[in-house]
């Protein structure tokens, strides 16, 4: 007869069936983080559940490339998997992408609660988008230089802007920016325009708050720009607080793309609400007249990454100190809980030295309390005469006082 296996046998069991990621997304482990977001993309294009949805096969191979991907784009992750493999790897802490156009109401409800409540939910662009995009059928807007837009899109759709550059604009540096001042949720999209003539998603960048709107921008400034991205690490900082500050850094990665070249390029808003449009303000900018600002940017992110190695290796410091603390905190704990014993111990033996006999302590308790019955019970009794005496003192409605002349005969 087969034997029931236990839940942990089955689980090692899955994890033996696992496939290497980097097989499973069809790139080398030299690739770039790049090289990796693309081949992700079009496998997840390809097997995504709207397209295939009665196709168990389909379906499973939609988690194993996203599982695959979730690992080789952290940093982290990835290092850990390349030097130990799976087990290195924490599977149950892996942030999954949710395309929330497949997404039913409820799920959506819920998925909306957990992000009110700070759960980070990633979301990703609709494989509608993406086939709509890569089959050429989108409409595209001129988006000229220097001139903001403000519009409104649907949740899960997106709108495309087509922005045209020069050899002077490109050598200048090019900025693409988006805001919403009511602080909706956006993605700023980059695609690349393929041979066939449709357009494949190549760069992502969610919206953040900042200040009193959510904004989100990409700079191609001829040198390497950096992105911070807020949900890396989140689940980790959420177990632990300390890390919360420690992990603060740990988004903080190069661009894929430093510049761009002249000619036409295509950008997209994607409207990333569970329930409602988006509004928001688009502007692409030469960055000829902003010269002391690139300057600026180069100098502040070159410290932001100073302090990412100081802060790395203060972490090691802080945590040495912290158990220090915590082993001092509890020996103090221990250390006065035994002198609390030993001066106990203590008084005893001083009262043991006596041949009296021991005092009843529930006699004077009796007595205590027989005094205190005799006290209550005079105290009700003189309670009672002073009502009595204030009864009588009241005026009645009958008590009618008359003047009667004793004199005089009745």
């Amino acid at each position: 007869m087969p034997t029931n296996r236990s839940k942990s046998e089955k689980h090692e069991a899955t994890k033996q069936l696992r496939r290497d990621p980097y097989d499973v997304l069809g790139v080398t482990r030299n690739s770039t983080d790049q090289e990796i977001k693309s081949a992700y993309r079009k496998m997840a294009l390809k097997y995504h559940p709207d397209k295939n949805a009665n196709d168990p096969k389909a379906a499973d191979m939609f988690k194993e490339v996203t599982f695959s991907y979730n690992i080789l784009s952290d940093p982290d992750k990835r290092r850990q998997y390349d030097t130990a493999g799976f087990q290195a790897v924490e599977s149950e802490s892996q942030d999954l992408e949710l395309d929330l156009s497949s997404l039913g109401a409820v799920n959506t409800m819920f998925a909306a609660l957990f992000s009110k409540l700070g759960v980070p939910i990633k979301t990703t662009v609709s494989a509608t988008v993406l086939e709509e995009a890569l089959n050429g059928v989108v409409t595209i807007r001129p988006l000229p230089l220097g001139q903001a837009i403000t519009k409104k899109v649907e949740k899960q759709c997106a709108h495309f802007y087509a922005v045209t550059i020069t050899e002077a604009d490109a050598r200048a540096g090019f900025v693409c920016q988006v805001q919403s001042s009511d602080k909706s949720k956006f993605k700023l999209l980059y695609f690349d325009q393929e041979e066939t003539g449709g357009l494949s998603l190549c760069l992502q960048e969610d919206s953040a708050k900042t200040g009193k709107v959510t904004s989100a921008g990409m700079y191609f400034l001829g040198f390497p720009v950096y992105r911070l991205d807020q949900t890396l690490n989140s689940m980790a900082a959420a177990k632990d607080p300390d890390a919360a500050f420690f992990k603060k850094l740990d988004g903080f990665q190069p661009c894929e793309l430093t510049e761009l070249k002249a000619g036409t390029h295509v950008f997209a808003v994607y409207g990333d609400n569970f329930f409602k449009s988006a509004s928001y303000t688009i502007e692409a900018l030469s960055c000829g007249p902003f010269t002391e600002e690139k300057e600026n940017l180069r100098a502040v992110e070159a410290q932001i990454l100073t302090k990412r190695v100081e802060l790395s290796k203060f972490e090691t410091e802080y945590r040495e100190v912290l158990a220090q603390f915590t082993e001092m905190t509890s020996r103090y704990t221990q250390e006065m809980q035994e002198i609390d014993e030993l001066l106990k111990q203590r008084n005893e033996i001083h009262a043991s030295y006596t041949i009296a006999p021991p005092m009843k302590r529930s006699s004077s308790r009796s007595r205590n309390k027989g005094q205190s019955k005799e006290v209550n019970e005079e105290g009700q009794v003189r309670d009672k005469k002073s009502t009595f005496r204030d009864r009588s003192k009241r005026k009645k409605w009958f008590n009618i006082h008359l003047k009667v002349d004793k004199r005089k005969p009745c």
